[in-house]
């Protein structure tokens, strides 16, 4: 039996739990995950005060970074070693220091091949707004994200 036979939400739960124990970045910017599924992720984090620019408001790095996390684990929630092959961000508000952001992660190709495009929002749970639209691409390399998945399965 391999890691594919599994319950693909199963899967996808197995997997983040495995990320997250090594995801020293997220944990660092104190990033929270919310849900993972089968080519979906949301990631949550608090706008803190290391994390404002010159302008008092949410440094656009920091955007991107929960974006591409909750990506990286909406494209690797079916254990396949995935890297990003490129991104891009708009910003389209603000957010400021206490603010709660959410980003929502979700697969817009099929899951098979080597390659995948994914849609990423980052919400403001406290605003209510939207503040950034990222789209990544994916391209899958050897390798298992666990490899334990594949002995535990056997």
């Amino acid at each position: 039996m391999s890691h594919e036979a599994l319950d693909p939400q199963t899967l996808a739960e197995t997997v983040a739990t495995a990320m997250w124990s090594r995801d020293h970045a997220a944990h660092a910017l104190d990033m929270h995950l919310d849900s993972v599924a089968p080519g979906s992720a949301r990631l949550s984090m608090t706008v803190r005060g290391d994390m404002l620019n010159g302008h008092a408001t949410c440094h656009g790095g920091m955007l991107f970074t929960l974006a591409d996390t909750a990506f990286a684990y909406a494209c690797n929630s079916d254990n396949h070693n995935t890297v990003a092959s490129a991104a891009y961000i708009d910003f389209l508000a603000p957010s400021r220091l206490g603010d709660r952001l959410q980003a929502h992660a979700q697969a817009r190709t099929p899951g098979s091949g080597r390659t995948g495009v994914y849609d990423i929002t980052v919400h403001n749970l406290t605003s209510g707004r939207d503040v950034a639209l990222f789209r990544g691409k994916s391209h899958r390399v050897q390798g298992l994200v666990t490899e334990s998945l594949v002995a535990e399965a056997s």
